[in-house]
């Protein structure tokens, strides 16, 4: 006998009642709510995405990249530890095993992990994936707490800021493919930036948290930090007004050399390092072309606590006219730098493997592109679609059929309307309506003759085709020849 046989009238209509009543949950879902900071992506949102997103995976790949993917959710321990500062960000997952869990942070981290679990000393690796942050969404400027990071690293030890300037020069190439307008990448170093700070006066103890104080310099005015480094995290006003002094200082390849002489930043061996190091990377950068486009910034720091040296950060510099009515600030689009310990946390014998990389903050280009699109006339093609199979006459299904079915095993794109018996100008509305750019026309006089019409859409023009040659036409048009 079944479980349900064993229940009584009464309790079976209990349990039935309690089965077919909507849950909270789901009336929610029914009026179409959905998390704060997150956002559902329509066709013509999805086109644009996957244009950019192509775009960027192709340059990953001229530089020789592999591909790589890591789980949504890792260990929790193991995510907190490594950004401390930021740890708060996280999105805890709910523990229904025993295991605690967080959606990852970022896709670099889970990289370390993956480099020391493997055991492996070399890799050039992409990732295309979304990461979660528990941060106030700034719709506006393209902030979500859902949102995609397109990453490039280098792992492996090699000669001091050859992949440096390899991951400026990438950045630069998809910002300029991109055409989103002028563009600036600062850049500094993490044995710079505390070098500074222990000139200054800040004790060690504050290092990470008065970082994290200054990596809000690109959204916060120097006055609004310094008080929250001052009034919030209890730094001295006069050590504050030092720090004030440096990130003020942005220039090139001639204030690396001031900075040199800086009778205070000058007495750190790790800020000399630091300068040493960016001095070199200049040299590569104007070799490849592009060290007009680099700022070196002492403002910047980089927030991350497994940053260990060269940090950079790319900044669109619009004017209005460029997207429209109102400039767009939407801060750092692409932003990276050196992590050499990371990966040693993750193995047990502590074995080290140098690691450099960049992210590209697709959310941030893709608001950009998406408001452009908005002040321009250019009307955007959700489908890839290259034929479309028509006809005249009625009960001719079964013709269309064989006809797409045989476009269709020859690799070409095509649709028809899932009706009997369609009206003519109904089929070619569609195609005008969705931007098809061919039609196969299909009717009682072709079936005789033996042939099939091919339409221009854009044209109107006809012409008839031999049904044996039809394939080889629509090819050979579809390639322009």
């Amino acid at each position: 006998m079944s479980r349900l046989g064993l229940l009584s009238r009464k309790a079976w209509a209990s349990l039935r009642s309690q089965l077919l009543q909507p849950s909270l949950a789901s009336c929610n879902r029914a009026v179409g709510c959905h998390s704060q900071g997150t956002r559902d992506l329509g066709p013509q949102q999805m086109v644009v995405r996957e244009k950019i997103l192509d775009m960027v995976v192709s340059c990953f790949k001229r530089h020789g990249a592999k591909g790589l993917d890591t789980p949504a959710f890792e260990l929790k321990e193991m995510l907190t530890e490594k950004y401390e500062e930021n740890s708060g960000l996280i999105y805890d997952l709910k523990d229904q095993g025993g295991e605690l869990l967080s959606l990852r942070y970022d896709l670099t981290v889970p990289f370390a992990r993956y480099l020391a679990m493997n055991k492996l000393k070399k890799m050039k690796r992409y990732q295309v994936g979304k990461v979660w942050r528990r941060e106030s969404p700034t719709i506006a400027q393209g902030r979500y707490r859902e949102f995609c990071q397109c990453d490039f690293d280098i792992a492996g030890q090699f000669d001091p800021m050859i992949p440096d300037a390899e991951c400026l020069k990438i950045i630069c190439e998809i910002l300029s493919g991109l055409q989103l307008g002028d563009f600036l990448i600062k850049v500094n170093d993490r044995r710079i930036v505390d070098g500074m700070f222990a000139v200054c006066g800040v004790p060690e103890s504050k290092f990470r948290t008065i970082c994290s104080s200054m990596d809000k310099l690109d959204k916060m005015s120097w006055k609004d930090v310094r008080h929250e480094m001052v009034a919030k995290k209890g730094l001295a006003p006069e050590v504050a007004d030092r720090i004030g002094s440096y990130v003020q200082c942005h220039g090139g390849i001639s204030l690396i050399e001031q900075m040199f002489q800086d009778p205070r930043l000058s007495q750190s061996k790790q800020a000399l390092m630091g300068l040493a190091d960016l001095k070199l990377l200049f040299e590569y950068l104007t070799l490849f072309g592009i060290a007009e486009k680099i700022s070196f910034d002492l403002s910047l720091a980089r927030g991350l606590d497994y940053y260990t040296g060269v940090i950079y950060e790319a900044v669109l510099l619009q004017t209005p006219a460029q997207v429209g009515e109102q400039p767009l600030n939407v801060g750092s689009v692409a932003a990276g730098g050196r992590y050499d310990e990371l990966v040693a946390t993750f193995d047990p014998k502590g074995h080290k493997v140098p690691c450099v990389g960049l992210s590209i903050g697709v959310e941030r280009i893709f608001y950009i592109v998406e408001q452009r699109l908005k002040t321009s006339a250019e009307k955007v093609r959700t489908t890839e679609t290259q034929v479309f199979v028509a006809t005249p006459q009625k009960n001719f299904l079964r013709e269309r059929l064989k006809l797409i079915a045989e476009l269709w095993d020859a690799g070409i794109k095509a649709e028809m309307l899932y009706k009997n018996n369609p009206k003519l100008l109904t089929q070619l509305h569609y195609c005008e309506n969705t931007g098809i750019p061919l039609v196969v026309i299909i009717g009682e006089q072709e079936q005789k003759e033996g042939v099939i019409k091919l339409r221009s859409v854009a044209s109107r023009e006809e012409v008839a085709i031999k049904r044996e040659n039809l394939v080889a036409e629509i090819q050979k048009r579809l390639s322009g020849s």
